[in-house]
């Protein structure tokens, strides 16, 4: 038995809240349990560098773990690398993989990913 009831086969209890943010062209508050991820998209004209004149789109992502999600303060990841990083490339390689980029054109999809409060299962929840 885990310490919130749950068998050891048992999945946390999962919410999807749709169009969580006003202002982004999509938003949803996911809920694992008491784990919590606010998930921010935003569409922008052009793409990097890289992939101009391709026709292509793109999509990259960001993750953060807010410092009182924890039961303890985490300070704020600064430097790029460890396990956010991690996680951001995570995140970008698996949604490009469902994503045809090609149909978007010369944009790019940017999704923020805030893990607002941790209890477990924040890289599924992101």
């Amino acid at each position: 038995m885990r310490p919130d009831g749950r068998s050891p086969d048992e999945l946390r209890p999962v919410r999807f809240l749709l169009d969580y943010v006003e202002h982004a062209e999509g938003s949803v508050l996911v809920e694992m349990g008491r784990t919590r991820v606010l998930c921010n998209l935003t569409l922008q004209e052009g793409v990097p560098g890289w992939l101009v004149g391709s026709g292509q789109g793109w999509l990259t992502a960001e993750y953060a773990l807010l410092p009182r999600s924890t039961h303890i303060r985490t300070p704020r990841e600064v430097a790029r690398g460890g396990r956010a990083q991690e996680i951001r490339r995570f995140i970008g390689r698996s949604l490009r993989m469902a994503v045809d980029l090609e149909r978007l054109g010369e944009r790019t999809l940017i999704l923020d990913c805030d893990v607002i409060q941790a209890d477990g299962g924040t890289r599924t929840a992101a």
